[in-house]
């Protein structure tokens, strides 16, 4: 990635590594923490992988909405491998550094991957507003040219960002080794450490933020605007309750990655505390990508009746 070369000018920030403190430095909870997040991990991973294994091995799911649930799942892979397991590491090994290198290449993906999910949710509130509003050339629409094109222009949109972010963070000043109260590089953390001027920094991030954070949101929002009034058109209460459960696995999957993030949002706001701030980053880091293959093949009959073929099959 462009941004890694800026690891040759690490003696320029003027430290070599960071501590993360994690979520405790109480020495009896870390066998406990590592148990319980490296279950979470595992069960995260396995869920996602299920989730593309159904999609790709039957053809009747071989379509827009689940061609880009499948990518969702791998972003979900990418985006908690991102943190998780360096923090197992340093619980395991009980050891709290990671390198200059190593935090900038961690803030770089956790964006990549954060944007690159919402992203795709909004893609998918697009894919619902066409299956809804415009059900008679919803096959012409959503070809597969244009599903390829929309997850391809998602990731470069979220390259980009990742790499702001990462070049932001490159350019600042660390006067001695740094502890990060947090179980991850936080890039708001590693701001506050930075012993040189980050005016700059912010004021890009925030202008960044703000974009990459607003077209999603913006997009979902009017996506679901559209399938409403369609919805409310249709007579039968039969047709209108057929025609929003399509969207109930993707409006729970919206609303809990969305409600994590502006409750972090929320917390670090309120809340003085570092540390407690780091506790309820776990909620959109860690457990939103563990819920979201639970959410989609426990409210999606096509899914499940997939999953349990090949849970059949393998017994």
């Amino acid at each position: 990635m462009f941004c890694l070369s800026y690891m040759e000018l690490q003696n320029l920030t003027g430290i070599s590594e960071f501590l993360l403190l994690g979520l405790s430095e109480d020495p009896e909870l870390q066998a406990l923490l590592f148990g319980l997040f490296l279950s979470m991990y595992l069960v995260t991973v396995l869920g996602n992988l299920l989730i593309i294994l159904a999609i790709s091995s039957d053809s009747h799911l071989r379509i827009p909405m689940y061609f880009f649930l499948s990518n969702l799942s791998l972003a979900d892979i990418g985006f908690i491998t991102t943190t998780v397991p360096k923090m197992l590491v340093n619980l395991q090994a009980h050891s709290k550094s990671i390198t200059y290198a190593g935090c900038l290449t961690q803030v770089s993906f956790f964006f990549l991957f954060g944007c690159l999910d919402s992203l795709l949710l909004a893609v998918m509130a697009y894919d619902r507003l066409v299956a809804i509003c415009h059900p008679l050339h919803y096959t012409v629409i959503m070809k597969s040219r244009l599903c390829g094109i929309l997850v391809l222009v998602s990731f470069f949109i979220s390259l980009l960002d990742s790499q702001i972010h990462c070049l932001m963070v490159s350019q600042l000043i660390f006067c001695t080794d740094v502890e990060i109260p947090h179980f991850f590089c936080d890039v708001p953390q590693l701001f506050n450490l930075a012993c040189s001027d980050t005016s700059t920094n912010n004021i890009v991030i925030f202008f960044v933020g703000t974009i990459s954070g607003f077209l999603p949101i913006s997009g979902i929002i009017f996506s679901y605007y559209k399938i409403v009034s369609t919805i409310l058109r249709i007579s039968s209460s039969g047709g209108k309750y057929k025609a929003f459960s399509t969207c109930g696995s993707h409006l729970s999957v919206v609303c809990l990655f969305y409600g994590t993030g502006l409750g972090v949002y929320l917390n670090s706001t309120v809340s003085s505390s570092s540390r407690k701030s780091a506790v309820a980053s776990v909620m959109y880091t860690v457990v939103t990508p563990m819920l979201n293959p639970f959410i989609y093949s426990l409210k999606n009959r096509d899914i499940k009746s997939v999953l349990w073929r090949i849970v059949s099959r393998s017994s």
